[in-house]
């Protein structure tokens, strides 16, 4: 282990560090550039634990004096380097205004035998950084555009190839979203006539799917969005490619807050929307007090005076599903001069979900918007491509061929493709070159800037079944917020654990956490040797219940003091600088030997101290109970004095709850 990551763990300078190494006994030299891994951990732990004795300022960790911080100042420009990842040796250099021949020496002490045009990880730039008297900061470089704006950008440069001329009415394109459990999933089976919801783990649909159904001779496309908190980015995903809503909200429970969040993210990508008042059939629901939420939200229904449409149906009874589905190709009618697409053309669409299949390879769902999908294909997605070799509809039938607004299931891509990736039919002579990050699932970047935190970190290696539902646990640990520990993800993919994930975990001392994969048979056999365990869910919130878990075994337990005892000071027989001996009578309780005190005069307390002997007479004792007199030995620079009280405490250790 480099002595500068030692180092910044334990947030002191070397010229700090290695004193107080050999003063606590450890013989590394004063000028070691690298430990031995068990030697560092021990060594670490021998440091935090001398700092946090070296701060008590009281016998009574709940009444030690607040120690007096000063607080740096800001670091100057200069100092904060904006890096990004990876970068260039030197780049890095010219970002610190040093040499390059200075800066590979200092790799070189660090252990890394770089050349000039090198890329170097931002951990590495930011171990070298410090050395050097800098702090990093990551940016991300794509001239300050977001990958959904760059998403966007592309998907209406590819649409405006069309003419007004050669567009065509396609089928409409309706997400439905709202509350968790408020029965979107069970709404789609009853428009599709089959049943999901028996499927779904723990009744919350898991992943985007996208179906069709024909209604009077004409077809609709749905897409099922997550109704879990977490599938946040999911759900706006998913109403960025529709042409309307189904805003769905259960009769019994009214407006709740992924109601109006949803409601927002409808707002915001100016989608037409349709309120289907669910459960009606349920004995306490209430329709009104729907209407009065909507109305609270400025969004007035019909009946109401408003422009709102809402229809009340039961799912569950298949109760006006066919009202709904009138308006729902109402809607689309009023908007017609915007669902159209040219099926003459090569196709492009949004992928919306995407897998590894441990037969088929990359299995990636795509929602066609424009063009014509065809098998033959060669397609780009992000940074992955191939050759379609297969379509399939969500029933699971082979075609040949995929139209506007159609979702299809398809094979040939080289890797997984990222959820809400734009997909696009090319000439092999454009295909791009494939990046590692896609093929190593390296692509969830946090582009922004990364400041080293001063919390207890539970390192995650993450793996899930498909990318949606990676990047919905994410999205989802990222959001766990507490004062003293945080979720870091040093790693995350698609699929089941292999032997490199175990490998990672144990030099990381990682947790292996899934989402709807295990360990692979191989890997199993060799986790036996490491002693290393993944867990598994199915249920996302079941995962986060998990990781909070941990993240409260993390924190240091509170130290809680029991009084156990009272003792009045009759008599003083002797004093040192350090010690008194007073004899006295056991008031109440019991009084210990080695327990820590208080010296209590005129019911104010002047001092403490620890028990150090306790004598019945001429013998030795370990414990004194009331009523009894004995003589008591107590550490403390505090004077007893006759009629002093000396309050005996126990302490005890008491686990700790996240807040």
């Amino acid at each position: 282990m480099n002595v500068t990551e030692i180092v910044r763990e334990l947030k002191m300078t070397k010229d700090e560090f290695f004193p107080l190494a050999k003063e606590l006994g450890f013989d590394i030299g004063e000028r070691a550039i690298k430990v031995d891994d068990m030697i560092a951990v021990k060594l670490i732990a021998a440091i935090k634990k001398n700092h946090k004795q070296s701060k008590k300022k009281s016998l009574f960790e709940h009444e030690k004096e607040v120690e007096e911080i000063v607080e740096e100042g800001p670091p100057t420009e200069k100092e904060i380097l904006e890096v990004t990842n990876p970068i260039t040796t030197k780049q890095f250099a010219d970002l610190m205004e040093k040499s390059v021949t200075e800066v590979i020496a200092v790799l070189v002490q660090n252990g890394i035998m770089a050349t000039i045009n090198q890329n170097l990880d931002f951990e590495t730039v930011t171990i070298i950084a410090e050395d050097m008297g800098y702090k990093t900061v990551l940016v991300d470089d794509s001239n300050d555009k977001t990958v959904e704006k760059e998403r966007e950008e592309q998907l209406e440069t590819a649409l405006s190839k069309d003419t007004k001329s050669q567009l065509e009415n396609r089928p409409p394109i309706v997400v439905v979203m709202g509350h968790v459990d408020h029965g979107k999933t069970k709404l789609l089976d009853a428009l599709r006539q089959t049943d999901i919801v028996a499927e779904e783990a723990g009744g919350i649909t898991q992943s985007i799917g996208a179906y069709q159904i024909t209604h009077k001779d004409r077809t609709v496309t749905f897409i099922d969005t997550p109704g879990h908190e977490a599938f946040t980015a999911m759900r706006s995903r998913g109403a960025n490619v529709a042409d309307l809503a189904i805003l769905v909200i259960a009769a019994d429970d009214g407006v709740k807050p992924q109601t109006m969040e949803a409601i927002e993210i409808l707002e915001k990508a100016k989608l037409p929307f349709i309120v289907a008042i669910n459960k009606i059939d349920k004995p306490d629901a209430d329709i009104d007090n729907v209407k009065k939420g909507l109305s609270e939200l400025s969004l007035i229904p019909e009946d109401w005076g408003g422009t709102t449409i809402c229809v009340p149906v039961s799912a569950k009874a298949k109760q006006n599903i066919d009202e709904l589905l009138e308006m729902v190709l109402l809607v689309a009618d009023m908007n017609k001069d915007t669902i159209q697409a040219n099926p003459n053309r090569d196709a492009v669409g949004t992928i919306i979900e995407s897998k590894i299949d441990k037969d088929t390879g990359a299995v990636a769902t795509v929602l066609i918007q424009t063009g014509t999908l065809r098998v033959g294909d060669i397609v780009q997605t992000g940074d992955v491509n191939g050759k379609i070799k297969a379509l399939k509809t969500w029933k699971g039938e082979k075609v040949t061929a995929a139209a506007p607004s159609m979702p299809v299931e398809f094979l040939g891509l080289k890797g997984a493709p990222v959820v809400g990736d734009i997909l696009t039919v090319i000439d092999k002579k454009d295909l791009k070159k494939q990046k590692k990050s896609y093929q190593s699932f390296g692509y969830l970047k946090d582009a922004t800037a990364q400041v080293e935190s001063n919390k207890t970190k539970l390192k995650v290696i993450l793996k899930a079944d498909t990318l949606g539902s990676l990047e919905a646990v994410t999205e989802s640990l990222k959001k766990i917020n507490y004062e003293e520990v945080e979720v870091e993800i040093i790693k995350s993919g698609l699929g089941n654990f292999t032997e490199k994930d175990i490998d990672q975990a144990v030099a990381a001392k990682a947790k292996l956490i899934g989402f709807n994969v295990n360990m692979s048979p191989v890997a199993a056999d060799y986790a036996l040797g490491t002693q290393t365990k993944e867990q598994s869910f199915s249920i996302i919130y079941k995962l986060i219940e998990h990781i909070e878990e941990q993240l409260g075994d993390l924190l240091e337990p509170e130290i809680v003091y029991n009084k156990i005892g009272e003792i009045k000071v009759l008599a003083i027989f002797k004093r040192t600088a350090k010690t008194t001996i007073v004899g006295g009578r056991v008031q109440s309780g019991l009084i210990k030997n080695k327990a820590i005190a208080k010296v209590v005069r005129n019911e104010k307390i002047i001092g403490e101290a620890t028990v150090s002997q306790l004598r019945v007479g001429p013998k030795n004792v370990s414990e004194v109970t009331s009523g009894s007199e004995c003589g008591i030995s107590i550490d403390t620079a505090v004077e007893a004095e006759i009629d002093d009280i000396i309050e005996i405490y126990q302490s005890e250790e008491k686990k700790r709850i996240l807040k």
